[in-house]
């Protein structure tokens, strides 16, 4: 009866730093949007609950593998936040419009994928307006929001326009790019250092008379402004970026995640999305 006793106690040991310790291929955290963003870092067979791990002492070891998330071989290399160099210069999710909308052809007929782009491209599409290390304008899917304002690390966000594919919506973002920046400095916005009182419904209304006047039909008439709260228990002062190609192995305690980031207690912030396709292990 003893040994039994004690082979169930080693079971359940043995169980227990099972799950302390996981191998993944990162890929961008999965969020939902509630009171507080909850963050989910797939696993091979599991979705891992990254809020459940604030708090606590985090290590990831690059295993020095690399597997391409389009096709799945291994590379050398990341291009373009997990692509291998022939899948970075063929797939469309890693055209020139994914970057700069303006550059879309869809419309045209022209495209990498023209099923993918019927989908991605010829649908509509948003021009935004975000809080994230400042006022900026940006461009997403519909069905993107508000998951793009998450990995962004938006604080507040509005719909600016609506319209009916993605070289439309570039179009407007071309031109707004004149007065308002469509980047976001991240090392202001995991710092948290951004005005909260600007306010963007009276941003949005300057901005119609910027607008050429052919494409002020699309200005969405919605002027909900989404909040977002990150799950963070204190911000750093100073950030610096861990680079896995430089040093495999990285452990500190894990204090909050913003946008696609993970932030530590001395400051220390590794970009999930970044490392895409990176065989990685993961303890806590």
């Amino acid at each position: 009866m003893q040994y039994k006793v004690v082979y169930f106690f080693i079971f359940f040991i043995l169980l227990y730093l099972s799950i302390m310790e996981k191998t993944v291929k990162l890929l961008k955290m999965r969020t939902e949007l509630k009171d507080s963003v909850n963050y989910f870092l797939s696993g091979s067979n599991e979705k891992i609950f990254m809020n459940g791990l604030i708090g606590k002492e985090f290590e990831i070891v690059w295993q020095e593998k690399i597997e391409c998330v389009a096709c799945g071989n291994s590379t050398k290399k990341s291009f373009a936040q997990g692509h291998c160099y022939p899948c970075f210069i063929s797939v469309p999710e890693t055209a020139p419009c994914i970057l700069r909308p303006e550059l879309c052809e869809a419309h045209k007929g022209i495209a990498r994928d023209i099923e993918w782009s019927q989908k991605n491209c010829l649908t509509d599409h948003y021009v935004y307006l975000a809080l994230t290390s400042g006022l900026k304008v940006g461009v997403t899917r519909s069905s993107q929001i508000p998951a793009r304002w998450m990995d962004q690390g938006a604080i507040k966000a509005i719909k600016l326009a609506k319209t009916p594919n993605r070289y439309t919506a570039g179009m407007i973002e071309t031109q707004l790019k004149k007065y308002i920046s469509d980047r976001t400095s991240w090392q202001k916005m995991l710092k948290n250092e951004v005005d909260r009182e600007i306010n963007l419904i009276e941003k949005k209304t300057e901005i119609y008379e910027l607008i050429d006047p052919g494409y002020r039909q699309y200005i969405d008439t919605d002027n909900t402004i989404t909040e977002i709260n990150y799950p963070v228990i204190k911000y750093p002062e100073k950030v610096k970026s861990i680079n896995l190609d430089k040093s495999i192995r990285f452990k500190g305690k894990l204090t909050g995640i913003k946008g696609q980031y993970l932030i530590f207690e001395d400051g220390s912030v590794i970009n999930i999305r970044k490392y895409g396709g990176y065989i990685v292990e993961i303890s806590w």
